[in-house]
């Protein structure tokens, strides 16, 4: 890797003594004080080693970072099973407002009513797009919707007087879908898919007993496809006594067109990072609401938000069957203000037209790329297409090294390696909120990539080599972190 040049330092690089970047005034605590305000251990024998620097120095910095970043605000993320599309910036707007952002939320509920009728009309508005009676906005990301939701069916059964041990998942699922099974209690069984990529029927009716409390999949599924049996299958395992839990993953691409609740689901959570234009990742807050059937309701976490008579909101805590409290207060109330401005923004075509044209693209990248590498399934796909490496990996380019690859041709790479039950998957998603320009422009670089990987292989093998840092060893990387800057030796 050739050196940076010397604008492109780090802030500890650049210190040097005499410099500093800031304009206080003189304390006004005597420093004789100091002694007597802190205990001694809380004291520092030295002052800490902090870098001495410009202001400018600091600016340029730290701007420079940001610039360096990758973000759905400045690139394409293609990235599988992760709907990462624009957010648009009056969703920032509206959670920003001073009613909102400066709203604490033990705020006596005489004084939050607007807050409440905003969380009320948002549970009422995913009710009526997933065809379910009630929601819960209280779980903080999908994964906690999931557990909510399966918490709920195992209440459900044991006030029926049943207890029932083992949850039937496919083999495409997300890895969170076997994890919330197990932190709920239950044994997961998993199943088989068939040679379209669909639920292989036979293996779910094998399995289907009277000790299975539900069925959980992905509609449409992992492999960006739509469960075509979906009616058959909820039918048979409701006529076991099996409750049928839908991941709303990639709910984005059904918006509009089926609703969970009228394909035979009890359940189904919402991603509203990935469906509703709520920041995605980071580790900061996110929000997966859960909506059930009107059987399931009384099993909902607490507090819910209700109308009165009046026509006033007031939390209910009074739900004797209630699954408990999922976390600190009421949800992660910003990302509930960003979702329903989204959908009041939208409107009912609006919220169509994303399903149709994020199905358009994804299908648009399917064709093009068709000539180049193999497909995971037969026909059409959904909101997003799996291909496989498994070419290239005969020549020796593994999905890996195109991932690594595309980096170097300014695009961040799909999801690679997922499902494992496609060898060398590469999971494109391209959502709705891109052009043509930008899916045609992607489509040219994964098609080079093909045609490097026939005629120079080392190129993708020694990629990215324009990227800030080069390709880590990332087995040595997972087991060995590097997690403080060390400063050279001179």
């Amino acid at each position: 890797m050739t050196a940076r040049p010397s604008y492109d330092k780090l802030i500890f690089e650049l210190s040097s003594p005499g410099r500093f970047a800031y304009s206080l005034p003189a304390s006004d605590v005597p420093v004789s004080d100091v002694a007597t305000l802190l205990p001694a251990e809380f004291v520092r024998p030295a002052a800490p080693e902090l870098p001495e620097v410009s202001e400018v120095d600091v600016v340029r910095h730290y701007s420079r970072l940001s610039q360096l970043n990758y973000g759905v605000d400045t690139h394409f993320y293609p990235l599988g099973s992760c709907t990462m599309k624009y957010n648009p910036k009056v969703n920032e707007d509206m959670a920003r407002l001073p009613g909102f952002a400066r709203l604490h939320p033990l705020t006596p509920e005489a004084g939050s009513q607007g807050a409440l009728a905003l969380m009320h009309e948002l549970a009422r508005d995913l009710g009526e797009i997933a065809g379910m009676d009630h929601v819960s906005l209280q779980p903080a990301a999908g994964a906690q919707g999931e557990l909510a939701g399966v918490l709920m069916i195992r209440a459900y059964h044991l006030s029926r007087g049943e207890r029932r041990h083992t949850v039937l998942i496919p083999d495409s699922a997300h890895g969170t879908n076997p994890a919330s099974v197990a932190l709920a209690g239950f044994s997961v069984v998993q199943l088989r898919s068939d040679d379209h990529g669909e639920v292989d029927l036979a293996d779910l009716d094998r399995h289907l007993d009277e000790d299975v409390a539900a069925f959980m999949i992905t509609q449409p599924n992992t492999l960006g496809l739509f469960e075509s049996k979906i009616h058959q299958i909820t039918e048979t395992c409701h006529a076991r006594g099996v409750q049928v839990y839908m991941d709303g993953a990639n709910f984005n691409a059904i918006l509009g067109l089926t609703r969970p609740g009228d394909l035979g689901f009890d359940v189904c959570h919402f991603n509203l990072h990935k469906t509703f234009t709520t920041p995605h990742g980071g580790g900061g807050p996110g929000s997966g609401p859960v909506g059930v059937k009107a059987h399931l309701a009384p099993f909902l976490p607490v507090p819910v938000v209700v109308q009165d008579e009046d026509g006033g909101f007031a939390l209910d805590w009074n739900r004797p069957q209630s699954i408990g409290k999922l976390q600190a207060f009421w949800g992660n109330f910003g990302m509930l203000v960003r979702a329903y401005t989204y959908i009041r923004t939208m409107g009912p075509g609006g919220l169509r037209a994303v399903a149709e044209n994020a199905v358009l693209n994804a299908n648009y990248v399917l064709k093009r790329l068709d000539g180049d590498y193999d497909r995971s399934a037969p026909g059409p796909c959904m909101h997003e297409c799996v291909l496989s490496a498994r070419r290239q990996k005969r020549l020796g380019v593994s999905a890996m090294d195109i991932a690594k690859r595309l980096l170097d041709l300014g695009f961040y790479a799909p999801t690679t390696y997922f499902p494992l039950i496609i060898e060398e998957a590469l999971m494109i998603e391209p959502t709705e909120t891109e052009s043509k320009e930008t899916l045609d422009a992607f489509c040219d670089a994964m098609i080079q990539i093909a045609r490097e990987a026939e005629t120079n292989p080392a190129l993708a093998q020694e990629a990215p080599v324009t990227t800030p840092v080069r390709r880590l060893d990332q087995t040595l990387a997972a087991r060995q972190p590097v997690l403080r800057w060390t400063p050279q030796v001179k």
